[in-house]
């Protein structure tokens, strides 16, 4: 076992080698040029990887009416995404150019403004939920433009050392990371009891979640910011990050959601978390090149089924 352990981080050492140096040759290039060529290179090698084939799973199982060719193509998008993704953390000064005071657009625009500054100047707990859509990075760089902290929790790379480059390189105004491990939530809970905003990732799977619906298929998802929510009774605000032609962006920042209730007036835990895939799902839906395709989100932990108990527990079905 010693042995399998010690030629999995040599692989992870090889695979962050050649992907930094890539990386160090494209901040020789333009930011315009680097993106795009980040782009071609994914759309090209993407393919030769394993977790194409998992994304054309997905895709199929989540489009049954689309062509092979439309589903190829779809998957290609989000090949391009994946590179534009990775190379956009060596230009991000230069990416995010959004001046709230300014006449004429930059690369970054951004709807819901109202909102943005509505959670900054509020001194009370709130959840911000995103997906990994477009460039997920640049929406708590927006948020301290408007004077607002946020802790954002993350599942980091299983590379670790993509995972201290990712650290290492996210500016000073990107907020705090929390990784997603044992004893996330409880971290959590304290910033939102400390009067703090967190912001979660929500569209990956989390073994032994709780059954929710995710395309039509079931899944396991995450309850944690619904907990949080019911517990704190704090707003929660969906925000989305979408690429546009030219190597501009949009954020979004939508109304609050109104979480079902059950009866005793506290948050429905299992109809929130629904709540939450059913949003991400309809942004998926408006540009699914946008997206991860290639995670194995709808596989199911073996076990019993979890559920949510009368104090908004996770507790096994017998």
């Amino acid at each position: 076992m010693k042995i399998m352990g010690r030629l999995r981080m040599l692989n992870y050492w090889l695979v962050a080698q050649v992907a930094l140096v890539a990386l160090k040759l494209l901040r020789l290039l333009p930011v315009d040029k680097g993106l795009n060529f980040a782009d071609r290179a994914a759309r090209t090698v993407g393919p030769w990887f394993g977790r194409h084939r998992v994304a054309l799973t997905n895709l199929r199982n989540a489009y049954p009416e689309k062509t092979d060719a439309e589903i190829e193509a779809i998957a290609l998008d989000m090949w391009g995404n994946m590179g534009r993704l990775g190379a956009e953390y060596i230009f991000l000064e230069q990416i995010f150019d959004y001046d709230p005071q300014a006449t004429t657009p930059g690369r970054i625009e951004v709807s819901g403004i109202d909102h943005f500054v509505k959670i900054a100047g509020e001194d009370r707990p709130h959840i911000v939920f995103t997906a990994h859509l477009g460039n997920f990075e640049l929406l708590p760089i927006a948020a301290a433009t408007f004077g607002m902290k946020i802790t954002a929790l993350f599942r980091p790379p299983n590379n670790p050392y993509l995972a201290e480059y990712i650290f290492s390189t996210r500016s000073s105004n990107m907020g705090d990371l929390l990784a997603s491990q044992r004893g996330a939530s409880f971290a959590l809970a304290g910033i939102l009891d400390r009067g703090g905003n967190v912001g979660v990732l929500v569209d990956q799977k989390f073994n032994r979640g709780l059954r929710t619906t995710f395309f039509g298929r079931e899944c396991e998802t995450n309850p944690v910011l619904a907990m949080l929510a019911r517990h704190y009774e704090c707003d929660v605000y969906p925000a989305h990050c979408v690429r546009l032609p030219g190597n501009r962006y949009r954020l979004s920042v939508e109304e609050k959601l109104t979480l079902p209730r059950r009866e005793d007036g506290t948050v429905d835990v299992q109809a929130t978390t629904q709540m939450l895939n059913d949003t991400v799902e309809r942004w998926i839906r408006e540009d699914p090149g946008q997206w991860m395709w290639f995670h194995k989100r709808w596989n199911l932990s073996h076990g019993r089924r979890r559920k949510v108990n009368a104090a908004g527990k996770l507790a096994a079905d017998s």
